[in-house]
């Protein structure tokens, strides 16, 4: 079995695969350690892959180093794509694994996926299996934490799932604007892409796509874990 470890800012998701489905899913804060020993006595792990935008604990290399097979995604990684990204040790790495996943669901055909965490990443591949790029745009709670720093008197307001659009007061009136902001933002990207692409998948996925998904007018898939699947994908590319 696979274990696909993706090691975010303030979180870890582990992926747990028998070849190309996903048997198991464990979420840690990353203040804490991850339980190996519990995870390798229940299920029988032979290769392993981590995707990392902080740097990795040791003990994690250390105790994934005596698998048969590991790897730390790089831009040297050989990928199932063809990456055409000009600046690739710049590219993040959660998006070469949405890019991966996109080959492993709709093989040699366009696909935009939309990453909605820290940051909104749109990232696009062609039906000749080519990663053209696509855009970076700031996440929800960093469009809230940027009104509140770069003003004087503007409230740092919470990451509601909910808003109206006619709100009433000044906490309510950020949080509208975050939700439908960026939602509208999303449904204009993607109504651009359609133009260039007329027969095209789009994805989304994300901590926070829950709270953008059903705002969205266009026709869009919603899949939770695309960067996991996306990181077994490569790990069974280089098996």
């Amino acid at each position: 079995m696979n274990i696909a470890i993706d090691i975010g800012n303030t979180r870890t998701k582990i992926g747990i695969f028998d070849k190309q489905e996903m048997r198991s899913l464990i979420t840690y804060d990353n203040s804490k350690k991850i339980a190996f020993e519990e995870i390798f006595a229940t299920h029988n792990i032979s290769k392993s892959i981590i995707s990392s935008t902080v740097e990795i604990p040791n003990y994690i290399i250390q105790k994934l180093a005596s698998l048969p097979q590991h790897l730390i995604l790089n831009e040297t990684t050989r990928l199932p794509f063809h990456n055409c990204y000009s600046s690739k040790e710049t590219l993040g790495k959660d998006r070469l694994a949405l890019v991966a996943a996109a080959t492993a669901m709709f093989p040699n055909q366009n696909t935009l996926v939309i990453g909605c965490g820290t940051c909104i990443t749109f990232n696009f591949i062609n039906a000749q299996n080519e990663f053209l790029g696509g855009s970076i745009h700031p996440g929800l709670k960093m469009r809230l934490k940027a009104m509140h720093t770069f003003t004087g008197k503007l409230p740092l307001a919470a990451l509601i799932s909910d808003a109206d659009l006619m709100a009433n007061n000044t906490e309510a009136n950020l949080q509208s604007g975050v939700l439908y902001g960026a939602s509208k933002e999303i449904d204009g990207m993607i109504s651009d892409y359609l133009v260039k692409f007329s027969e095209m998948n789009t994805i989304i996925t994300g901590g926070d796509a829950d709270l953008l998904v059903y705002r969205l007018k266009n026709q869009i898939f919603a899949i939770s874990n695309f960067t996991l699947i996306g990181l077994n994908h490569i790990l069974e590319y280089n098996a």
